[in-house]
């Protein structure tokens, strides 16, 4: 062990000795790994808005072949009808209204709902400034998550309007849920006037089950219920409805993968050329410490320190500051209405600077192999 602790202490006095070249270094593997933090983000994000788990009791009823909530028009009356459906716990309408129906990083979502309903609707919010008290004064208040208000620089008393409606911020709001943190909830009355669907006319219902189990029984027994009414539905779990709504994002998103796939490649190619350049500038080096008695495998361990080095010392600033700037950002990608909330969470961290740190050992055993082949003698005369 302590053998090993100062192969490490050497391998650190080598890269400090050659400063710019091991900064360039951490610079160009920081830049891989911010890429793939960036990536990895993206994917974590979605894989949270669509994959199912057993907690989820929700379902989305939506008008039958539409997507964008503009088009989607269902009557409010409809909750009376779903709530006597057995298994249901409680139905929501909701109105939606977006700026833009299309992929987009800047979206602006209104959710009109009840006002008694607020809290049962999203029963995990905390509201962190303002109050609800205020929010239920005002006809025009809004209650904004707290990435949508920290995107757009609002407060408590400001104005803003968007898509066509006009509010005033009553508070802001803070929820385990990335959805809620980035909507502008307000009433469901000033909604359906501000947007001109009119009174009585909703976009979806938010339907809450008893179990999981319940999912599919429920929803089927909904779609057949007005399958031959002038408004039919579609009866979704809600992470598959954002799954088949936000098909472009899904696939937009899918795609980045092969980003993070190349920004891997280009880190551990950067960290085994670099090592190639240091074995091949310290061959009589290697050959004097072998002659002092140091075993072909503490060399190889003096070069793979070097790279576990390197790669943990770029990994760590590159997921850093890519940690930091998507939490500065507050980036949202939307489609169809539905928000995707780009957020970094310790988990990304976790796994970007374990990836920095096994890249810079992967890479580091061609050089080291490289750096042990050679013969002493040959080594000596070279």
């Amino acid at each position: 062990m302590r053998r090993f602790l100062n192969l490490l202490r050497l391998s650190w006095l080598q890269l400090v000795r050659h400063r710019v070249r091991s900064l360039l270094t951490v610079l160009g593997v920081a830049s891989g790994m911010f890429l793939f933090t960036a990536v990895e983000t993206l994917q974590r994000s979605l894989a949270r808005a669509t994959e199912a788990t057993a907690a989820d009791t929700m379902l989305v009823v939506y008008r039958e072949n539409r997507f964008c909530p503009s088009t989607s028009r269902l009557p409010e009356h409809y909750a009376d009808e779903i709530r006597r459906i057995d298994g249901v716990r409680e139905v929501i309408p909701v109105q939606v209204v977006v700026n833009n129906c299309g992929a987009s990083l800047d979206v602006v979502t209104f959710r009109g709902v009840p006002a008694d309903q607020l809290t049962r609707f999203a029963p995990e919010i905390e509201i962190i400034e303002g109050s609800e008290e205020e929010w239920l004064k005002r006809d025009d208040g809004a209650l904004l998550g707290e990435v949508f208000a920290q995107r757009r620089g609002l407060s408590p008393g400001d104005r803003f309007d968007a898509a066509g409606v006009t509010v005033t911020v009553s508070g802001v709001l803070r929820s385990p849920h990335p959805q809620d943190n980035n909507v502008a909830y307000v009433k469901l009355p000033f909604l359906q006037q501000a947007s001109r669907a009119g009174l009585g006319v909703v976009t979806q219902f938010n339907v809450r089950v008893g179990s999981a189990d319940d999912l599919k029984r429920v929803s089927e027994s909904i779609d057949e219920l007005f399958r031959s009414a002038q408004e039919p539905t579609d009866t979704r779990p809600e992470k598959a409805f954002f799954a088949e709504t936000a098909k472009e994002l899904v696939e937009l998103i899918g795609f980045t993968r092969w980003l993070g796939i190349g920004a891997v490649v280009a880190v551990a190619a950067l960290v085994a050329n670099a090592l190639l350049l240091v074995v091949r500038g310290r061959v009589k080096e290697n050959a004097v410490l072998r002659t002092l008695g140091y075993p072909g495998r503490s060399i190889a361990t003096l070069v793979v320190s070097e790279g576990g080095m390197l790669g943990l010392a770029g990994g760590l600033a590159g997921v850093g500051l890519a940690a930091a700037f998507l939490r500065w950002q507050s980036f949202t990608m939307g489609n169809e209405g539905q928000t995707l909330a780009i957020q970094p969470d310790l988990a990304v961290v976790v796994v970007g600077t374990a990836a920095g740190l096994l890249l810079g050992i992967l890479a580091s055993l061609w050089p080291a192999f490289q750096a042990i082949r050679q013969p002493i003698v040959h080594s000596l005369r070279h």
